[in-house]
């Protein structure tokens, strides 16, 4: 202890000698050893933060999953490097990050510099200073996630624009959204912020776009875009300055082998760097938990298909989830694509290298944790198997040796009616990858580093959680499809995370297989009363979840409560192949668990489907919903079973419940409101 502190204690003590008549010897014992304790943090926190600096002074090479402390102030760093164009986004799946970038670097062409912006990194209050920047404007690229939900980096900006009334007079703006058109809300982030923000005074520059996900997004974007454009060149009297220039983002660093040391070298990390070996909660998106794979088995009997049942084991985690939850799954690319590219490039896969951002005021130093490997970013941090974007094209075309081979690439990632054409034989249709456009363009030769920068970064896959913690506290079960396509080429493409969790199943005598996971939560929630009646409709993997909710329903009533009936609708192609959790589902039948109405589809020469089960029985599905204050679940396929659904869910509203068929949508959506009625879909 300091000379310092042991002063501070003595004068205490001395204090409390002086005022003995007013505290008792307990007391005054008690007040020094208070202050001895304060001093002593004191000194050690501050002795912690010295060694804190000694650490940080050492590190030569500054790793880019380090915590670095950033300034948040949009305004000054546009000031500072004479900018006038801030493109925010609000992505959950990085394409609204991606979109974002591309409008930002188009900007140089209309003597607008830009920088990529996210709000959750940002003071968003600035937006009411940005007038003061002559000619300046405010994109937005942003995504709708969940039932109409901000995606979690804009969240705040959301809540802050939605409950506040802030003057945005001068602002000048533009919005794109980035939606699904088989879902409900479709694009509803994006329509309420360009309302909200000419609510609040701001002006647009140019109309509300919207991105539909489900037809060819990446076309709707550059349709919009390319009005765009000249609408910001009127509104600025500005003029576009010709032909682009193609600029690299990111400049390549090559590591020499003794240039980093092994231990700084990022090998799988989502962020921090060891964060897989020395594991620290709280665990999320950029801090998975590495769970083992306890189980991993075959569900389907036959057919040629697989389905997982896969258990996670997330003891010692602090991880907590409840049925009707998700997993997310990082995953890892195949190693054969991983080798083919790395042939196709003449890389060494295994040299060491950073990409390190040209623009000194982004907050996004490096595309992906750097420095690494390329083996390890094109495992890892890439996405190898995506379709890839016109933009892309655009820059592969630089390197191309055949004039054909250029004018094919560089006609794909026009706006011509043309070049859309094949853009959606040629990539879409026939389902070909980076890969796959090397093999078959066999004069384009790209640097792999080029590579790195423009594929977009690897996402996690998300999996609606098929277990209840009341029965299963410590794992968490996913039931997959094992996605595997043969395309138009003659190629068989494969699913991502689907393909490495088959090949990684427990075997005896060797330690588990592990996989980085983190928990997101959900508000496909069970009601709070057990004895709320439910209608589950869940063909398929949509079974998932409503495995869980019968696992936590049947414990409900093993445990002496009143538990509602739980009506399930299940749908299949044929009951001896893929009839999945069968012997589980006729258990919980037996007990009086659950009602099963069972449609396999293939069995007669007669399709059936849950719809037609449904339709059967709307007068039970009136009386659950519209009498006994019941709930309504779907999950599975968005564009057209959860479609169907809905409408004889309608239907039943209308010749049941005696509405007309205005009446009946506004009873609907009153349900939605209240979460009686719950949606978790995918297109």
């Amino acid at each position: 202890m300091s000379d310092n502190s042991q002063d501070i204690i003595k004068e205490a003590a001395a204090a409390a000698a002086v005022t003995g008549s007013l505290f008792s010897t307990f007391d005054v014992i008690m007040l020094v050893l208070l202050l001895g304790a304060a001093v002593w943090w004191l000194y050690s926190s501050r002795k912690g933060n010295k060694k804190d600096e000694i650490l940080l002074s050492k590190y030569s090479i500054q790793p880019a999953g380090s915590i670095q402390i950033t300034e948040n102030s949009f305004i000054k760093k546009l000031q500072s490097s004479g900018r006038s164009l801030v493109v925010f986004y609000g992505s959950q799946t990085g394409t609204g990050e991606e979109f974002a970038g591309r409008l930002a670097k188009e900007g140089i062409r209309y003597k607008m510099k830009g920088m990529v912006a996210d709000p959750e990194e940002c003071d968003m209050e600035e937006l009411m200073k940005l007038q003061d920047i002559p000619n300046s404007l405010a994109v937005f690229c942003m995504a709708t996630y969940g039932e109409g939900d901000p995606t979690d980096n804009a969240m705040e900006f959301y809540e802050w624009l939605k409950n506040g009334e802030p003057d945005l007079t001068g602002l000048n703006y533009a919005v794109f959204g980035l939606g699904n058109k088989t879902y409900e809300h479709y694009n509803a982030v994006a329509i309420y912020l360009d309302k909200r923000l000419e609510e609040l005074g701001a002006t647009r520059v140019f109309e509300l776009g919207l991105g539909d996900d489900d037809a060819n997004i990446e076309d709707d974007f550059i349709t919009w875009k390319d009005k765009f454009w000249p609408a910001v060149c009127e509104k600025f009297n500005i003029e576009n300055t010709g032909e682009e220039e193609l600029i690299r983002q990111f400049h390549l660093v090559t590591h020499k082998t003794d240039e980093v040391a092994p231990n700084q070298i990022f090998t799988g990390e989502i962020a921090r760097l060891h964060s897989l070996q020395v594991q620290k909660p709280p665990y999320d998106a950029k801090n998975p938990f590495l769970a083992e794979i306890k189980v991993n088995k075959e569900l389907h009997k036959g057919g040629g298909r697989s389905c997982l049942h896969v258990e996670l084991d997330i003891t010692d985690s602090k991880m907590r989830y409840e049925a009707g939850d998700h997993v997310a799954i990082y995953p890892i690319n195949s190693s054969e694509l991983v080798e083919r590219l790395g042939e196709l490039t003449g890389a060494n896969l295994d040299e060491i290298f950073s990409l390190i951002n040209t623009d000194q005021e982004s907050s996004k130093k490096h595309p992906f944790p750097c420095p690494t490997s390329y083996r390890t970013a094109l495992s890892h941090y890439l996405e190898i198997t995506a379709l890839p974007r016109t933009h892309i094209l655009r820059e592969l075309a630089e390197y191309c040796s055949d004039e054909e081979d250029k004018k094919k690439l560089l006609l794909m990632a026009t706006n011509s009616q043309e070049g859309k054409a094949l853009y959606q034989t040629f990539i879409v249709d026939a389902c070909r990858n980076i890969v796959h456009i090397l093999e078959d363009l066999k004069s384009c030769k790209p640097p792999i580093d080029h590579i790195c920068e423009l594929l977009p970064r690897l996402q996690p896959r998300y999996y609606s959680i098929s277990s209840s913690p009341k029965l299963h506290p410590e794992t968490v079960h996913i039931t997959a499809v094992v996605v595997e396509y043969k395309t138009p080429t003659g190629r068989t493409n494969k699913g991502v995370a689907t393909t490495w969790l088959a090949k990684h199943k427990p075997e005896a005598g060797k330690p588990l297989p592990r996989v980085p996971v983190f928990i997101r939560k959900s508000q496909f929630r069970l009601p709070l009363q057990t004895q709320t009646p439910i209608v589950m409709v869940g063909p398929g993997t949509g079974l998932a979840p409503f495995r869980g909710f019968l696992q936590e329903r049947a414990h409900a009533r093993v445990n002496g409560k009143d538990v509602g009936p739980n009506i399930l609708y299940f749908g299949c192609r044929h009951r001896d192949q893929d009839y999945i959790y069968q012997e589980e589902l006729e258990e919980y039948e037996r007990n009086g668990d659950v009602k099963l109405n069972v449609a396999f589809s293939r069995d007669q020469a007669q399709k059936v489907y849950v719809t037609h089960l449904l339709e059967k029985n709307m007068d039970e599905l009136w009386d659950i919903i519209g009498n006994r204050n019941g709930h309504f679940y779907i999950c599975g396929d968005a564009k057209n079973m959860a479609v169907d659904v809905r409408n004889i869910v309608l239907k039943a509203v209308q010749e049941k419940g005696g509405r007309t068929e205005s009446e009946a949508v506004q009873f609907l959506k009153k349900l939605e409101s209240m979460k009686k009625y719950s949606a978790d879909v995918w297109s």
